[in-house]
């Protein structure tokens, strides 16, 4: 087990992927981290597709599969912790490819470290947010603004969180997002305008380098 923190990560903007492509990407990337290369700090975009992760509950489904596909959703399982969550346009997806031997194999110390970036974001965007006890994500309120679930492979860490910036929210009502009688909400619909979607990538690439200690090229 290492004990300093990695020097550097590598950052990758994917734009709008296909769920798969993106997901078979990330495999990749965690066997070259494995292999000794440096981490991967991804960010990128999902045409609307449900994840159907690990504790994944039939009950979170609130249509049947054929409803929400003849909808244009997709539909995915995948080997992340939590249950259902949704990715779509609109949405930044950040994927975090890591050598946790580098932050003591502490799996519950990376997600509060992956929740303290999205809080301190929202804040310098003049959204008061809060981790919840008990409840993975973020909350502005009593209302969800990212979702976080991930992978690990021989303590590599892969698929990572959504933050809802400009996403259309009436597709949340296909689920109990990530098992819960919860609302979504976005940063748009909080300032009541659009945001750039640049300046959450590079805000998030500052705070993520501060945080993990790394520096992002």
């Amino acid at each position: 087990m290492y004990t300093q923190a990695p020097m550097d990560m590598i950052a990758e903007d994917w734009g709008m992927v296909d769920y798969i492509n993106a997901y078979q990407r990330q495999r990749r990337m965690v066997d070259a981290v494995i292999a000794g290369e440096c981490g991967r700090l991804v960010f990128c975009e999902h045409l609307p597709v449900l994840t159907l992760g690990r504790l994944f509950k039939e009950e979170s489904l609130l249509n049947s599969q054929q409803v929400i596909e003849q909808k244009g959703v997709a539909i995915h399982s995948v080997d992340r912790g939590g249950d259902v969550t949704l990715h779509a346009p609109g949405q930044l997806m950040v994927y975090v490819i890591l050598d946790l031997n580098f932050y003591q194999r502490n799996l519950k110390r990376y997600l509060e470290k992956l929740e303290q970036v999205a809080v301190d974001l929202l804040k310098d965007f003049g959204i008061l947010a809060v981790s919840v006890p008990g409840k993975r994500g973020v909350f502005a309120g009593a209302d969800k603004i990212t979702s976080i679930g991930i992978g690990v492979r021989k303590w590599v860490s892969y698929h990572g969180l959504g933050i809802n910036v400009n996403t259309d929210l009436s597709l949340f009502s296909l689920i109990k997002p990530c098992g819960l009688d919860v609302q979504m909400t976005s940063m748009a619909q909080l300032l009541g305008r659009a945001v750039r979607m640049g300046e959450v990538k590079r805000k998030w690439m500052e705070l993520f380098g501060n945080i993990f200690e790394v520096s992002i090229v």
